[in-house]
């Protein structure tokens, strides 16, 4: 089993303290309905751009209904995809992109464990670089204290998605 390096420890996490939920969150990502990965962040460290939040999975998900087996799993891209909603939440809410940004890569991506409906996936994320018009941050997707998915993930902002920006706030 992998010895994780976390970037909060699993201790320090108080879910029943939630500084934004879906409302707020949405204030600042575009994700909508089946793709929206993030229930809540519960955890914030400015000085350290450090974020953390969580997703509840449940049997409602629409990755569900379509896996062949009786006992569903998230897939695995949609921790990544969690990760980067979560940097997009707090590098907009602390103003350190100038417009939306997107995922553009990914490296030293590590899957070491599943998720099922039912459980509550914790995601961490610590921006590395960031200014401008891109983002790196280290990410882990996590149950508790089981490490689920871990890596590096770069984002960058599309000139298509500042036009866009002002039809999000509609939805």
């Amino acid at each position: 089993m992998h010895k994780a390096n976390w970037i909060v420890a699993p201790s320090r996490l108080d879910d029943q303290h939630v500084l934004a939920d879906l409302e707020v969150i949405r204030r600042y990502n575009p994700q909508r309905f089946e793709m929206e990965q993030l229930t809540a962040v519960l955890y914030e460290d400015p000085a350290h751009h450090i974020c953390v939040g969580y997703k509840d999975l449940t049997a409602d998900e629409f990755w569900v209904r379509g896996q062949v087996s009786q006992s569903p799993i998230m897939p695995p891209t949609l921790m990544c995809e969690a990760a980067a909603q979560l940097a997009n939440y707090y590098a907009l809410k602390h103003q350190l992109y100038k417009a939306q940004g997107g995922s553009v890569g990914l490296r030293n991506v590590r899957y070491r464990g599943i998720a099922r409906p039912g459980e509550r996936l914790f995601v961490l994320v610590r921006l590395r670089e960031v200014g401008g018009t891109r983002l790196t941050c280290q990410f882990q997707c996590a149950l508790r204290e089981q490490l689920v998915c871990n890596g590096i993930l770069l984002c960058g902002v599309f000139p298509w998605m500042s036009e866009q920006k002002q039809s999000w706030a509609k939805w």
